[in-house]
């Protein structure tokens, strides 16, 4: 096994990432040590404070977000956090490194009564009960496009109302569903999912197409676009406003920050803590409509 693919199996075995951010972190560690040989002269074991704040400024002058910016500083913490625990290098260069402030941005999402028009948008026909039952699944759940492509009728209880997601780390939860979206899953698993599947072999996912095969991610997408653009909401609408809606309806109505975090799976609840600025816009509202000397 070569030196990248043990940094590989560490990062899938004993961090749980998904392939993605595996090939991305590979990729940035991989840059960092090319920069050390060729512009730092150096090995990269052999890296310090110093080495790692060049490189970051090197991306910055390139143009580079703080967002890519910190990612790449994410993979580099933890290419060095595996040579430390390797014993391939002394210390740690990431140490004392601070990541670039990113500027916030606010958060997209719908209004109440903007989901109750895009979830009565779709007709009685076959097609538009497997949409309803779509979207009222994501809205209820705050699942992800991917994670919504590869639920299997398996990981389904509509009898106690709950379903079990799996994120692309591998990582599971499960995700109570409100009576709506019960009963347009019953509605879409009374017979509409069994004319899409036909005579064929069963595919078992929960949502698939006309040739009975799952629907993709990018189907996901195409089907939400559709609808906003159907309802006026926009043809940019998509599973990330979906989600959004999800977490921020929850926090206007009392959840809190460890629960929407389990419920959305985000491993950090830094993630999930940008979700309070809608509360904060909230309070703002009703201070400037309430308060005489606003």
């Amino acid at each position: 096994m070569t030196f990248d693919e043990s940094f590989s199996e560490y990062l899938k075995n004993e961090k749980g990432k998904a392939t993605t951010t595996i090939k991305a972190y590979c990729a940035d560690a991989a840059d960092f040590c090319e920069f050390m040989e060729s512009e730092r002269h150096r090995s990269p074991l052999k890296a310090g404070n110093a080495d790692v704040a060049a490189y970051l400024m090197k991306l910055k002058d390139a143009g580079k977000s703080s967002a890519t910016v910190n990612r790449k500083l994410a993979s580099i913490r933890s290419y060095y956090t595996f040579l430390v625990g390797k014993g391939e290098a002394e210390l740690d260069p990431t140490d004392n490194i601070k990541s670039p402030r990113i500027p916030r941005k606010e958060v997209e999402y719908l209004s109440v009564d903007e989901i109750d028009r895009l979830l009565s948008a779709p007709d009685d026909s076959d097609k538009g009960l497997r949409d309803k039952a779509l979207l009222e699944v994501m809205y209820a759940t705050g699942m992800r496009a991917s994670e919504a492509a590869a639920a299997r009728l398996s990981d389904l209880n509509l009898r106690i109302g709950f379903i079990s997601v799996t994120s692309e780390s591998g990582k599971t939860r499960i995700i109570p569903i409100g009576r709506p979206a019960r009963a347009a899953l019953e509605k879409y698993l009374d017979g509409v999912r069994q004319r899409f599947v036909g005579e064929g072999e069963d595919c078992g996912a929960l949502f698939v197409n006309y040739l009975g095969q799952s629907l993709s991610r990018q189907g996901i997408w195409k089907t939400i676009r559709y609808y906003g653009a159907k309802t006026g909401l926009g043809e940019d609408l998509n599973p990330q406003i979906l989600r959004n809606s999800f977490a921020a309806h929850m926090i206007q109505n009392g959840a809190d920050l460890k629960s929407l975090q389990d419920l959305l799976g985000h491993e950090d609840i830094t993630a999930t803590k940008i979700f309070l600025t809608v509360t904060k816009n909230r309070i703002m509202d009703v201070y400037d409509r309430s308060f005489p000397r606003a």
